[in-house]
């Protein structure tokens, strides 16, 4: 895991709401892909040219017929992403192809199950103090 470089391809996906009567359409980035390159940073780079040139995102692949080619216009961005705008048949997408080296991980852990005793403790006592929230390194000694 120590040098382990991926490809990571993020869509613009968004949802239409209605609210008081308005029509909204509201965007958020989410990411749909991440792919494992290896351990070389220029492998990471070409392959993530070759998905900013070639990947097709959901939106259009689900209506898309058998020698279909969409339009592109793929940008490279000061940091090395690619920005591309992708139009077919009155619709576009755009998605977002950057790299990235996988720095920490971590599985899930699940706390045990509680005893039908603790369960009744616990709705006798109330519900237990909450998670304290992150804070920058500096300011955990001040508090």
């Amino acid at each position: 895991m120590a040098n382990e470089w991926y490809v990571l391809i993020e869509e613009d996906s968004w949802i239409n709401e209605r609210a008081d009567g308005v029509a909204l359409e509201l965007h958020r980035w989410m990411l749909v892909g991440t792919h494992c390159i290896g351990g070389d940073w220029a492998e990471a780079v070409a392959a993530a040219e070759d998905a900013a040139l070639r990947y097709i995102p959901r939106g259009l692949a689900r209506r898309a017929r058998p020698g279909d080619e969409p339009a592109r216009e793929a940008f490279l961005a000061q940091d090395g992403s690619w920005v591309v705008l992708v139009r077919q048949r009155h619709r576009e997408c755009h998605f977002r192809v950057s790299t990235a080296r996988l720095v920490h991980a971590r599985v899930e852990k699940e706390a045990p199950k509680r005893s039908l005793k603790e369960k009744f403790r616990g709705a006798l006592e109330g519900p237990p103090p909450l998670v304290e929230p992150w804070t920058p390194p500096g300011k955990r000694e001040q508090a």
